[in-house]
């Protein structure tokens, strides 16, 4: 029987000479490891455990070494072991000089941005502001026009009725449409009641029986309003000074106040309180003028008392005239100024009874 060797050194000499053997004969006698010779029966009488060590043993192949295999024995299964960490190694980097700054640069930096950012904040809230305003600005538009369209579609919802009703009513209620002639040239004033409080001083609240004339007077008191006077007429009833009150007060910007009704007497004029009725009057000027304004309410109010008691401008009279006292100064210094006031004050009620 002829014998074959193999030259195991070599992987491929080996599996090609064992190839070649199972070609000739199933009986051929192959050299196995070590100089042991091997049988070879036929392949379809060979038991499961005899394929297998007919198997030919490969040599394993050679893999690097590497920290996440261990070395094994042949035949032995690969077991996988975890990777050692590798030490971490400190890199040293260079560091870079350190700059020395300027302190003072360093400060002037940081106020420079402080400045900034207060600069900026203000801008904020100035834009804020100026947005907050238009909108509210857009809203109070739109407020006022939709008011105005509510009050437009009102009126032209009701106005026509309204309208036709008042235009019947005056076709057949004429007399009632009719303005009383009376009414229509009325000479009375605005004029603001505020009366005083009933004392012994300044309004001791009896009653006013007739009037026969009407007295002017001045404040002596240079500066001084309407408002003033009449609370000095009222601390009187409190001080208890002295006893002295009018009906009106002229202020030396027009306005007229009443301090005590006209069915009551005042302490104007003595020994005339109770047939006359007093008007004081406000000035500015050292001679005692009246102001432009205090002139013609001044002939407004006396024209719409004479009207009411039936009485003239010859019966109107100064307080100087009762008495003696400069009062009203300028009047009583300037005679022609007084006749003048009694003609402009006929000529104003002849124009009022033209109307």
């Amino acid at each position: 029987m002829e014998l074959n060797v193999i030259d195991l050194s070599r992987e491929d000499s080996w599996q090609q000479r064992g190839a070649e053997a199972r070609q000739k004969s199933d009986l051929q006698v192959i050299g196995g490891t070590e100089g042991k010779a091997v049988r070879r029966v036929p392949r379809e009488y060979m038991s499961q455990e005899m394929l297998l060590e007919d198997m030919p043993q490969r040599s394993p192949q050679r893999r690097p070494k590497s920290d996440s295999y261990a070395r094994r024995a042949p035949g032995s299964q690969v077991r996988k072991t975890q990777a050692r960490p590798r030490p971490r190694q400190e890199v040293s980097r260079p560091r870079a000089p350190r700059s020395y700054e300027d302190p003072s640069l360093v400060r002037r930096q940081r106020m420079a941005d402080a400045r900034a950012r207060q600069e900026r904040l203000r801008r904020r809230k100035r834009r804020r502001r100026k947005q907050l305003a238009a909108r509210l600005t857009v809203l109070l538009f739109l407020a006022g026009m939709i008011a105005l369209l509510v009050f437009a579609l009102v009126r032209l919802v009701t106005g026509t009725d309204k309208t036709d009703r008042v235009v019947e009513t005056f076709r057949h209620n004429p007399k009632e449409q009719e303005i009383p002639k009376e009414e229509e040239r009325t000479l009375k004033p605005f004029i603001t009641e505020d009366f005083l409080t009933v004392n012994e001083y300044s309004r001791p609240g009896e009653a006013l029986e007739e009037v026969n004339n009407i007295f002017v007077h001045y404040t002596a008191n240079r500066g001084t309003s309407a408002a003033q006077n009449r609370s000095y007429f009222e601390n009187l009833g409190t001080t208890g000074e002295t006893s002295a009150s009018a009906h009106f007060i002229i202020g030396y910007d027009g306005e007229i106040i009443q301090c005590i009704p006209l069915d009551e007497i005042g302490y104007a004029v003595m020994g005339r309180n109770y047939d006359s009725i007093s008007i004081e009057c406000c000035y500015l000027q050292d001679d005692g003028k009246f102001t432009e304004e205090t002139y013609q309410s001044l002939i407004r109010l006396c024209a719409w008392l004479l009207d009411e008691y039936k009485l003239t401008p010859e019966d109107m009279m100064r307080h100087y005239d009762e008495g003696g006292k400069k009062c009203p100064l300028y009047f009583t210094e300037h005679v022609e100024a007084w006749e003048q006031f009694k003609r402009d004050l006929g000529q104003y009620i002849a124009e009022q009874a033209k109307l």
